[in-house]
């Protein structure tokens, strides 16, 4: 890790103070040592409230101040705001995208040539150090590039480095998979207090079941289904949940789930 890295987040939104909150949390950078863009003031307020660094609305003062720049605005605004950064873009610049569906081929069009671009997949469990990500890197984009991307992504959870290709996969799989995973928990809760339970019990009860079954997975090594199974007794009360659950098309549904969001990634991409 460089021993003055500076951090400009161009998109003060909540992905971005995710990222930024953990990364100082971790210490790779100071607080002093992040600045953020944004239009909006409310986005601009709540992201120096958490992370206690400063914002502004300008998004060249922020490709002035900082070497490492990530990009975390809408994918329809990427090439507007490449276009206000241009100028400023150096050799000395590397460009993190975490706007989903934009192509590295976009994000290098937009820039001057030669430009350094890491295209990443982050998820907002970043928040609480749990992120779940994937990043590929651009053309002229160096290995210790990608080594610092690793380690600034690794400090907030999982980080793999994948082909291009591959991150409209992680799109649909771990970038829109929190929210599968919170219906899920609510759904849980829901059944809990169909079956007595207090509210508040019910909901904790929920994820925390969910944060120890994946625990569970990473930890052991083990399939899931294994686990599934080590569950399972023979007609006992989970089969009968599980039997309830395939009749409803829960396995299926999920797999669609994250199809469909991968789809809409790539074609966020083309747009």
């Amino acid at each position: 890790m460089p021993a003055q890295l500076s951090l400009g987040f161009i998109g003060a939104g909540k992905m971005a103070t995710a990222l930024a909150a953990g990364f100082i949390r971790a210490k790779l950078v100071a607080e002093q040592q992040v600045l953020a863009s944004d239009p909006n003031e409310a986005a601009r307020g709540d992201f120096a409230n958490q992370t206690h660094s400063r914002a502004t609305e300008s998004n060249a003062e922020v490709a002035k101040f900082a070497r490492v720049l990530v990009l975390a605005v809408k994918p329809g605004q990427v090439r507007e705001v490449l276009s206000q950064i241009r100028s400023a873009f150096t050799a000395d610049h590397l460009l993190i995208s975490i706007a989903a569906g934009v192509p590295l081929a976009t994000l290098e069009l937009g820039l001057p040539a030669g430009a350094r671009v890491i295209r990443v997949m982050p998820n907002t469990p970043a928040l609480v150090g749990e992120s779940a990500s994937a990043f590929a890197l651009g053309s002229c984009a160096r290995r210790e590039d990608g080594a610092l991307t690793q380690r600034l992504l690794g400090s907030v959870g999982l980080a793999f480095e994948l082909k291009e290709p591959l991150l409209d996969a992680v799109t649909g799989l771990s970038g829109s998979g929190p929210a599968y995973v919170y219906l899920m928990i609510e759904a849980l809760s829901d059944g809990g207090v169909a079956a007595g339970l207090p509210r508040d019990i019910a909901t904790r009860l929920a994820a925390q079941t969910v944060l120890g079954s994946g625990k569970m997975v990473l930890e052991t090594g083990l399939h899931p289904g294994a686990l599934k199974d080590m569950v399972a007794s023979p007609g006992g009360t989970t089969i009968e949940g599980l039997c309830e659950l395939e009749k409803g098309g829960f396995r299926g549904t999920v797999i669609s789930a994250v199809r469909v969001a991968a789809e809409k990634s790539r074609k966020l991409g083309q747009g």
